[in-house]
């Protein structure tokens, strides 16, 4: 019985490390192109966590947290090379405003976010499927709010811990008052991170199903 599952295992083994790279190749792709990272005048906003979110669903939050670890870098690498208005909040080597040094929150701000976004849809993903519903739905309506939630962790998250840890470089960056910074992250949390989950919502339901059917017939023909 174990000797006849070793082929089904080395399978699903295969086809996994095969998505992993599939989805690290369109990160690094985007990352490197204007696709993945959009510069604004206030920040720069992002594609990236597409990838990471659509991995979390269909890989598990392990790969998920890897590629979202691997989003964590890009930013990082883009910052430091390509600074814009607030790269001081991803990079510690890009100077706060007005002073000579960075900010080691800047790596907090950076990745934990980011290795988020490759970790909570999947457990989203788990939780709906439990609801007494069609399968069929569950998986549907599962895909487009584990987008939506975790596109909504990139934007809270990175957003929050600005606010938190770097609130006044934010504000003196911005050229706003301290006490304006609160109203100003939130007007940019709604502002960009109603459509980017609105996007993952729509987008996530379609990939996911479709790569799911597509493995599922592979695994028929290897078996058949």
């Amino acid at each position: 019985m174990t000797n006849a599952n070793l082929p089904t295992k080395r399978t699903a083994g295969i086809q996994e490390m095969v998505l992993t790279a599939l989805f690290a190749a369109l990160l690094l792709l985007m990352g490197f192109t204007p696709l993945g990272l959009i510069d604004l005048p206030f920040m720069r906003a992002t594609t990236l966590h597409i990838p990471v979110l659509l991995a979390s669903i269909l890989l598990g939050p392990k790969r998920g947290a890897f590629l979202g670890g691997m989003f964590g870098a890009i930013s990082l690498w883009k910052g430091t090379m390509a600074p814009n208005l607030v790269s001081f909040a991803f990079s510690p080597f890009v100077p706060l405003p007005g002073e000579s040094h960075g900010s080691p929150w800047a790596l907090v701000i950076c990745f934990v976010p980011r290795i988020l976004v490759g970790v909570v849809p999947w457990f989203v993903v788990k939780l709906l499927e439990r609801l007494p519903i069609n399968r069929g739905a569950a998986k549907t309506v599962g895909y487009a709010f584990a987008g939506a939630i975790g596109s909504a962790v990139n934007t809270v998250l990175v957003m929050g811990l600005i606010g938190l840890f770097l609130g006044d470089a934010y504000a003196a960056a911005q050229g706003i008052a301290q006490s304006a910074v609160t109203g100003f992250i939130l007007t940019t949390v709604f502002a960009n991170g109603i459509p980017e989950a609105i996007a993952a919502a729509v987008i996530a339901p379609p990939v996911c199903l479709g790569l799911n059917k597509a493995v599922s017939s592979i695994q028929i023909k290897k078996g058949s």
